[in-house]
């Protein structure tokens, strides 16, 4: 995977990937693919033994993985999320936020932009799926 992007320390995770209704089948998958439309919230119960959900953005107006990516991320998975497929630099941001910390486009995305893009912005403005505090909730720290 030569586009792979990760904003992790760890490994990268190279297990074969099932897809969605496969992986619940199988005891032995540690990797799943959702597409648009698949239920995050069927996957709940295998998240003790899967490293990497990657989730699939056929077309970047396709923002049902966002959704995907929280679902798990509020679960309490720790493992690789991955976004592949038709990911833009200026989405990337918002992917991090809500729990995406790996992607694979299927466009190279320029470093510099995407440094702009994951830089852009030093506070937030609302809650997500990562740590970040809202900045109207910092007066009250």
């Amino acid at each position: 995977m030569t586009n792979l992007i990760r904003l992790r320390d760890d490994a990268p995770v190279n297990d074969p990937v099932a897809d969605f209704e496969a992986c619940c089948d199988q005891s032995n998958a540690t990797a799943v693919r959702i597409e648009p439309g698949d239920d995050a919230r069927a996957l709940l119960p295998f998240l003790d033994r899967l490293n990497l959900v990657e989730v699939n953005f056929p077309a970047f107006g396709d923002g049902r993985g966002y959704s995907a990516a929280r679902i798990l991320r509020e679960a309490g998975f720790t493992g690789e999320i991955r976004a592949v497929g038709d990911v833009l630099v200026d989405q990337v941001n918002n992917m991090k936020r809500c729990g995406f910390d790996a992607f694979a486009p299927d466009a190279p995305l320029d470093a510099d932009d995407l440094e702009t893009a994951l830089n852009r912005w030093p506070e937030d403005y609302q809650a997500a799926a990562d740590a970040s505090t809202p900045i109207w909730n910092k007066r009250h720290e």
